[in-house]
C-alpha cells in the first residue's frame, strides 16, 4: 500500500456523478452495481440493487459503501474491479453462512485473536457497545475478534462470557503490540517539516495509536518525551505521528492537518480527518473544519499554546 499513488485513468470530474458515491461517475457507479449483482448471482443469490445497499428476498441487506471505497482507492483502476467485487461478495456470504466464531472457538482462542479497534463516529452505532471507550470526541475504541476473512466487532453480549473487561482490553493491547509493522514512510517538506506514517493492510494499523510508545520505538528507535506527539488516523490503514521535541512541531502540525483531511475522504474504514495531541495516552484535537466547512483551521488550547511558547523559546524537554 503506497502513501502517494498515481491514479489510473478514470472518468473526469466533468462527467455526471453517481448519486450515492460521488467519487464515481454515473457510468462507473452503474458498472460497479452491475458487478455486484453479477457476483451475488454467481453465488446463487439474486439481489435487489439500491444506491448504497443490496438486499435479498430474505430481507438481508449488504452495504456497498466500504466496497465502493476499496474500488475507488485501488491503484489498478477499473480493470481490477471484477475480481475485487467477486472476492468481497464471496467473503461476505461465507462469513454470514458460517457458524459464529464465538460458538466454535474456545475462550483462549478468542482472547488470542482479540484486538482493540479505533473507529470514527460516522457509520458506527454505539447502542450495543456500552463498554466502548472514547479516546476523544467523535472516536470510539472497541474490541474486535480477528478472523481469517473478517473482523467481528464484539458487542456487550458477546464480551460478557469472556471474562473481565479490563483483562480483555489488556490482552487485546498485548496482541496489538505483537503485530508486525507492515510499512513505514517518512514525509519531509520545507522548514524542516517531518512526520512518520505507518501503513498496511491490517485493520488495526490506525489503532496503534493506543500503543503509540511501542509503535514509535519500534519504527524509529525514539522514545516519546513528556510533551508527547502529534497523531493522525485518517483511516484504518494509516497512522501518522510526529514526536514533539522542538519548534518543528509547527510545520508538522500544518502538514499533518492537510494529510489527515485528504486521507479521510472516500477511503475504506475512514476514522477522523483531524490531528490530535497525544500525551500520556490522552488525545486532544488540534485541527478542525473552518466555519464554512470548506477548509481547515488549527485549534490550540491553553496547554498546547504554552507548549509552543516554550519550544519556540528554546526550552524543549529531552
Amino acid at each position: 500500500m503506497g502513501l502517494f499513488r498515481r491514479r489510473p485513468k478514470r472518468d473526469g470530474r466533468d462527467r455526471p456523478r453517481d448519486p450515492a458515491f460521488g467519487y464515481f461517475s454515473a457510468d462507473e457507479g452503474a458498472r460497479f452495481r452491475a458487478l455486484v449483482r453479477e457476483a451475488f448471482a454467481e453465488q446463487g443469490l439474486e439481489v435487489s440493487i439500491h444506491p448504497d445497499v443490496v438486499s435479498d428476498n430474505a430481507g438481508r441487506q449488504f452495504g456497498l459503501a466500504n466496497l465502493a471505497a476499496v474500488l475507488h482507492n485501488d491503484d489498478r483502476g477499473p480493470r481490477a474491479w471484477p475480481d475485487l467485487v467477486r472476492r468481497h461478495v464471496g467473503m461476505v456470504l461465507r462469513t454470514m453462512d458460517a457458524p459464529s466464531a464465538l460458538d466454535t472457538l474456545s475462550t483462549e482462542q478468542i482472547r488470542s485473536q482479540l484486538f482493540p479497534r479505533v473507529l470514527g463516529a460516522d457509520g458506527f452505532d454505539p447502542e450495543n457497545f456500552d463498554y466502548a471507550r472514547s479516546p476523544a470526541s467523535g472516536l470510539y475504541e472497541i474490541l474486535a475478534l480477528d478472523l481469517p476473512e473478517s473482523v467481528m466487532m464484539l458487542t456487550d453480549d458477546a464480551l460478557e462470557p469472556l471474562g473481565d473487561l479490563h483483562y480483555l482490553r489488556q490482552q487485546a493491547l498485548y496482541n496489538l503490540r505483537g503485530l508486525p509493522i507492515e510499512g513505514h514512510e517518512t514525509v519531509k517538506g520545507d522548514a524542516g517539516m517531518r512526520f512518520e506514517v505507518l501503513l498496511g493492510d491490517s485493520f488495526y494499523t490506525a489503532s496503534r495509536v493506543l500503543t503509540l510508545e511501542h509503535a514509535v520505538r519500534e519504527t524509529t528507535g525514539e522514545q516519546l518525551t513528556a510533551d508527547g506527539a502529534l497523531v493522525a488516523m485518517p483511516f484504518r490503514h494509516q497512522l501518522a505521528f510526529h514526536v514533539i521535541r522542538d519548534a518543528g512541531v509547527i510545520p508538522a502540525l500544518n502538514a499533518m492537518a492537510g494529510f489527515a483531511a485528504s486521507g479521510f475522504v472516500d477511503t475504506p474504514g475512514a476514522i477522523t480527518p483531524y490531528v490530535y495531541w497525544w500525551r500520556e495516552g490522552t488525545l486532544t484535537q488540534l485541527s478542525d473544519r473552518d466555519e464554512d466547512g470548506d477548509g481547515l483551521r488549527i485549534v490550540v488550547g491553553e496547554e498546547f499554546q504554552e507548549l509552543l511558547e516554550r519550544l519556540l523559546g528554546g526550552g524543549g524537554r529531552d
